[in-house]
């Protein structure tokens, strides 16, 4: 599986976000390859009631109903078709460990699975303690690069943080410089359950040639 992070791309925004989600759609069902889009809040009811991938949202606040101006709801994503929700991102920390564990239980409350990320294999353990659905470890000098993966210059990280997450029984999904289908071969066979992509796809200047060519490495 996939999990595509629309961020606040311009390619990940309205229109242009659920063209996205179609073209993912697409790809998905010729390949056979799983594709999660992780979409803005304000993008979820429209794209949710519109594809039939399995769409998840960047995030959530540890709130119920009531007053809390500019938060978002969990009950809220879940009735606008989230199925799952990111949590700790490295541009989207929790507070804290208190705060981060409150979220995640906010979402298992209402129905929603959770995907928890960590930047170190501190952080990881922290995650897998609170049992959430997946977890992700992106070493934090390699988010965002364009010619380095975590799959090809820091593979014994990700194999030490496949068997911390296997201790657990969670998948773990390895994120941080995935573009290639190389990367993605390169990172089952050390154990991962997953990938966590967003720049390489969405900043792509043909989406769909990126993920075909990803979708590969599965093979």
């Amino acid at each position: 599986m996939i999990f595509i992070n629309f961020k606040t791309y311009e390619t990940g925004t309205g229109e242009k976000a659920l063209e996205m989600v179609k073209t993912l759609e697409s790809v998905s069902r010729e390949t056979g390859v799983k594709l999660i889009p992780i979409v803005q809040a304000l993008d979820l009811r429209m794209i949710a009631g519109q594809t039939s991938l399995e769409v998840w949202v960047q995030g959530i606040d540890n709130i119920t109903y009531g007053a809390h101006t500019g938060h978002t709801l969990p009950e809220g994503v879940l009735l606008a078709g989230a199925k799952g929700a990111v949590l700790n991102h490295s541009e989207n920390k929790a507070l804290n460990v208190e705060d981060l564990a409150g979220r995640n239980q906010r979402a298992r409350d209402v129905g929603l699975k959770t995907l928890i990320f960590a930047d170190s294999t501190d952080e990881l353990r922290q995650a897998i303690s609170l049992k959430p659905d997946f977890v992700s470890y992106e070493p934090p000098e390699l988010i965002g690069s364009s010619d380095k993966s975590v799959a090809t210059e820091k593979p014994d990280i990700v194999k030490k943080a496949v068997n911390i997450a296997k201790n657990a029984d969670i998948p773990l999904i390895v994120g941080a410089g995935i573009q290639t289908k190389e990367d993605i071969t390169t990172s089952l066979n050390l154990g991962a359950s997953g990938f966590a992509i967003a720049s390489g796809i969405m900043n792509a200047e043909n989406p769909r040639t990126v993920i075909e060519n990803l979708a590969k490495g599965f093979k």
